[in-house]
């Protein structure tokens, strides 16, 4: 029988460690670990009970706990794959663990993420996880659906799993090793709740749809609170207050099962919970007057709004059903009900050119938007934007593949689209823009701007260092 089970979450390039810096600025040394591999662990912990999950985003890895485990299981998105093979090489060469991957790139780019490991579970883990575990604890065969391994050196494909329904899991954050001392020690990790998978829509560039599935698949409202509350618990220490007592609701389009969502924000309201919320949405968003109320009242502060592109083009290429006017309409709306707009923006459209960073800029100004992402295409692999555009790629370096700039532009040079990046960043987070925000703005916004400052310094340095490199190209 299965004794001990570690899970794994790589760092990508700049993994945790101790700095001054994680006081202030998300991203760089320190993030909130995957609240889905902690799901998972929450899962497993219920089979074997000396379960323990390490995630490189707040702790560093004990190898040695590692080694004597019977399975460790591996999380990956693209941006970190690389380390995740480095882990398991290292694993291999030190333990006789089972290895098996699991996440987004590896479900997407199977055929590559096999031959660093001896299993892959394709899709949600939820149910595939509780299966192989009982496969290896009763010596059963690996052949339900969900599972990728290699017969020899012929690649088995076990076939697509149906996506659970059941997902009311609340994840004991407790079992991510370092995440409850970390989450009471700096503000900059935000208690972070996922209530709904899936996407019904078609953005080629989007993995979530290929990931999760089309079908929205939600949590119950009363489950949904109970984790908002735990989550926010987690995270409350008697020593360090919280200077910013917002909960981030990560799902990827929380509105769109709108009867669902509306539930929920009436749970929360009808709870004794007083924290602040943002969370990510599409443009429909602006256009549901009695949605926006209900979020004004549960505590909403912004919504994320998947602006992407500021060209109708570009909403076509990557099959997106947007557009500009639209996007406007709904973000004046957003902001007549009080809410503020955060805007995330993609760069590296065909219809792209120099300039592009100004116009978000203007953009940005012009309608008062309240913060910003801005990233170039990913081309995630097992995307259609990737399948689509490989053969346009600068290269495979998965590192890189987290905003810089990946493949040759139609209209920009490489390093000419990577310096609007850099350039729009510097504008929006500007000292003048950072003075304005700490003699202007309430506390809670102001204590935001100051952080996305530091962050998007941090974001421009590493852009900086990739400019010489695709000035070569």
């Amino acid at each position: 029988m299965l004794k001990k089970i570690r899970l794994l979450e790589p760092g990508n390039y700049s993994p945790y460690k101790r700095s001054i810096e994680n006081l202030f600025t998300y991203n760089k040394y320190i993030r909130n670990p995957s609240t889905g591999l902690i799901t998972l662990a929450t899962i497993v912990k219920n089979l074997v009970n000396d379960t323990l999950m390490y995630s490189e985003s707040i702790s560093k890895i004990n190898f040695t706990d590692v080694y004597d485990a019977d399975i460790v299981f591996i999380s990956i998105n693209t941006f970190n794959a690389i380390r995740g093979y480095e882990i398991s090489k290292d694993i291999r060469k030190n333990s006789a663990a089972l290895i098996v991957f699991g996440g987004m790139h590896a479900s997407l780019n199977y055929t590559e993420t096999i031959e660093y490991c001896d299993y892959v579970l394709t899709g949600d883990g939820d149910e595939s996880i509780v299966e192989f575990i009982n496969a290896i604890n009763y010596n059963k065969p690996i052949d339900f659906p969900g599972v990728i391994y290699k017969d020899e050196q012929k690649i088995v494909n076990t076939g697509k799993r149906v996506p659970p329904e059941n997902i009311d899991t609340i994840p004991n954050r407790g079992l991510c090793y370092n995440y409850s001392k970390q989450a009471k020690r700096y503000n900059t990790l935000w208690p972070q709740v996922h209530a709904s998978r899936g996407c019904p829509h078609n953005c080629s560039y989007c993995a979530v749809i290929q990931h999760f599935g089309r079908k929205i698949r939600t949590r119950t409202p009363e489950n949904v609170v109970e984790d908002i509350r735990e989550a926010i618990d987690f995270h409350t220490s008697k020593f360090i207050p919280m200077l910013t007592t917002v909960v981030w609701l990560t799902d990827d389009n929380f509105a769109e099962s709108r009867d669902w969502a509306m539930s929920v924000l009436r749970a929360i309201i009808k709870s004794d919970i007083t924290y602040k919320f943002s969370m990510q949405a599409r443009f429909e968003i602006g256009f549901d007057d009695e949605m926006l109320g209900l979020l004004k009242e549960a505590g909403f502060i912004e919504l994320a709004l998947g602006i992407e592109f500021l060209n109708d083009d570009a909403f076509k290429e990557f099959h997106k059903e947007s557009n500009h006017a639209d996007i406007v309409k709904s973000i004046l709306n957003i902001q007549k009900h009080g809410i503020g707009v955060r805007g995330l923006f993609i760069v590296g459209a065909e219809s792209d050119k120099i300039g592009v960073g100004d116009k978000i800029v203007d953009f940005v100004d012009k309608y008062h938007i309240r913060g910003v992402l801005i990233q170039s295409m990913f081309f995630t692999p097992g995307t259609p934007a990737y399948d689509e555009g490989k053969g346009n790629l600068i290269h495979r370096n998965w590192n890189k593949y987290d905003g810089n700039v990946v493949h040759y532009p139609k209209n920009i040079k490489p390093y000419e689209l990577q310096q609007e990046v850099i350039n729009a960043s510097r504008r929006i987070y500007s000292v003048k823009k950072l003075i304005y925000a700490i003699i202007h703005y309430n506390r809670i916004d102001k204590i935001m701007f100051i952080g996305e400052y530091f962050w998007h310094m941090s974001i421009r340095k590493d852009l900086k260092s990739e400019l010489k490199y695709l000035k070569t190209l």
